[in-house]
């Protein structure tokens, strides 16, 4: 009751001050109960209302001082007293002391019980002052970033970036500072560049040598950008010196080679870079994903699903037996959602083995094989030794030929829940291609229960994004329905100082798709995807361009991007 009370005299405050109209009080505090996240974090993100707007507001109703944390220095921040925990819990950041009043900043002026808290665990008294709810989440992740005692590559000199170790996992910590001085300035422009693709949030960085030039691009939120271009008579040593890293062979240059990389950023600290090196016209090109183990953790609040969506997947992860198929393109999420089913079934009852190529996040309490199939290990073998490992859950890293897809059907009908993925366009799509495969339909039929097709979208930035203005015959033509012309605010996207190209982070988009009975007898009389997909319509389910209007529609993309992630 008094975290409702809070709500209502925030609200009311906004209102009268037109942030939130009247009609919208009522919509916002039946849904903000749904809501798993503080009161003014949910109306920015969710609903979209500006931060600033906000704490301007929220400044002049309840009388408190605010603050730009975009210009505060955060190394005033005392380091006895930064406690994560606290912190995150309660979106609140103590700033500095002043004798013996700690100032706290917050976006939410009414929760008192943050300061009480607060002050029970530092012993100083409190003092709010609040803050925009974006600024401070941002000012937050630099402070806790900090204590991580993650690397400040800014301040670091030659020696420091050449002495950044990489850990192999069966030996004891290599320094790759070593090799010849000829070889030091590599070591250090190498490190460096791995360094920034960390700081900026790259998924991938390619190394790419061409006949005259050379360029290194990383990939950040979805789109590929140059980031360099050195001399291309370095071509060669850069790329033996990133095989050396990864344990691969410098020698051999004719033929594809995979390896893997754990750079330790500080004893705290380390990132894994997946490897992979292709000889081309004019040199190896070398491309390498940086693998997050904590994008498993995200929890699936996260990752964009739609209410019904999530309430699909949820179920179908509670089931004890049958299959949940991800499908998509290479870099479209599939990995994330499949961790993200593993975290919430990996609990202390449950035997959950998997067969993945590669291994690419790393789960306490999963049995996770590597398959090599140079030694023999595929998929087939590995799936026909976790049934004999009495298994509760497995995941396969994809189906990829009909005697997986097999094993995985069987396992999925004799009391196994089996979770995989498929390189499909949609989730019609993917059942057409077990069909193709050569799996029986009655087989597909009463194995599968759930298949989730999916892309990644960048999310406009809610610092910058503006207003955009589309006749509505272009909105009809895009895809939206008569009703909702009149009430959707579409936006686009502007640049700012904390985004890139007025786009920071990415958001799943997702068709999400339980098999009917009707469906199952589709599959059985031999339908095509275009029969499938249309029953999957009649049933209420949206497929992937719907779903990506709905996301332009709430203000959490742009409906350019969802133009380039789904077909138009």
């Amino acid at each position: 009751m008094k975290g409702l009370h809070q709500q209502s005299s925030l609200l009311s405050a906004l209102a009268k001050h037109n942030i939130v109209t009247r009609e919208m009080v009522d919509t916002i505090s039946a849904d903000f109960i749904r809501q798993k996240k503080p009161f003014v974090r949910y109306l920015v993100e969710d609903k979209n209302i500006n931060a600033e707007q906000i704490a301007s507001t929220l400044s002049r109703s309840f009388g408190c001082p605010l603050i730009d944390l975009n210009s505060f220095d955060t190394s005033l921040v005392p380091e006895g007293i930064r406690n994560e925990k606290l912190v995150r819990k309660h979106s609140a950041l103590p700033l500095f002391l002043r004798g013996k009043v700690l100032f706290v900043a917050m976006s939410d002026p009414t929760n008192h019980d943050a300061l009480e808290e607060i002050q029970f665990n530092t012993g100083f008294s409190t003092e709010l002052v609040l803050a925009n709810e974006t600024s401070l989440m941002a000012c937050i992740d630099k402070v806790l970033e900090a204590d991580s005692d993650a690397l400040d590559i800014t301040d670091m000199d030659a020696e420091e970036l050449a002495g950044i170790d990489v850990q192999d996992d069966h030996q004891e910590d290599d320094s790759i500072a070593g090799g010849d001085k000829e070889d030091a300035p590599i070591v250090v422009y190498i490190n460096k560049i791995l360094l920034d693709a960390i700081r900026k949030g790259a998924s991938d960085l390619h190394f790419e040598p061409y006949e005259k030039s050379y360029r290194i691009r990383f990939r950040v939120d979805g789109i590929l950008t140059e980031v360099a271009k050195p001399p291309v008579s370095l071509s060669s040593r850069m790329a033996a010196r990133l095989k050396v890293m990864s344990k691969l062979d410098i020698a051999e240059r004719r033929v594809p080679q995979d390896g893997r990389i754990k750079l330790a950023l500080s004893k705290k600290k380390s990132i894994d870079f997946r490897v992979s090196t292709l000889p081309t016209m004019w040199g190896e090109k070398v491309v390498m994903r940086i693998l997050d183990s904590s994008s498993a953790m995200l929890g699936i609040e996260m990752l964009g699903y739609a209410p019904e969506q999530k309430k699909i997947y949820m179920d179908a992860l509670a089931q004890p037996q049958g299959m949940i198929l991800v499908t998509g393109p290479t870099g479209s999420g599939k990995t994330v959602s499949l961790y993200t089913g593993l975290n919430i079934l990996n609990t202390e009852e449950r035997n959950i083995s998997t067969a993945e190529d590669p291994v690419e996040i790393n789960l306490e309490g999963v049995n996770q094989v590597q398959i090599n199939t140079r030694a023999g290990l595929t998929f087939p073998g590995a799936l026909r030794s976790f049934l004999r490992q009495d298994p509760d859950i497995v995941m396969v890293g994809e189906i990829r030929d009909l005697e997986t897809a097999e094993i995985a059907i069987k396992a999925a009908q004799t009391g196994h829940l089996v979770l995989s993925t498929l390189h499909t366009n949609s989730a019609a799509e993917t059942l057409t291609r077990l069909l193709n495969m050569g799996v029986p339909s009655y087989n597909v039929a009463s194995s599968i229960s759930v298949i989730i097709a999916q892309r990644l979208a960048r999310r406009l930035c809610i610092q910058c994004k503006t207003e955009e203005h589309i006749p509505e015959s272009e909105l009809l033509t895009q895809g939206f329905l008569p009703e909702q012309i009149s009430t959707i605010k579409l936006y686009k996207p502007v640049g700012c100082d904390l985004c890139t190209g007025g786009y920071k982070g990415r958001v799943g988009i997702y068709e999400v798709i339980k098999i009917s009975d009707v469906t199952a007898n589709l599959i059985m009389s031999g339908a095509n995807s275009l029969d499938i997909a249309a029953q999957c319509q009649r049933e209420g389910y949206k497929n992937l361009r719907q779903s990506g209007l709905e996301k332009a529609a709430l203000g959490v993309t742009s409906l350019e991007e969802i133009n380039r992630v789904t077909n138009n």
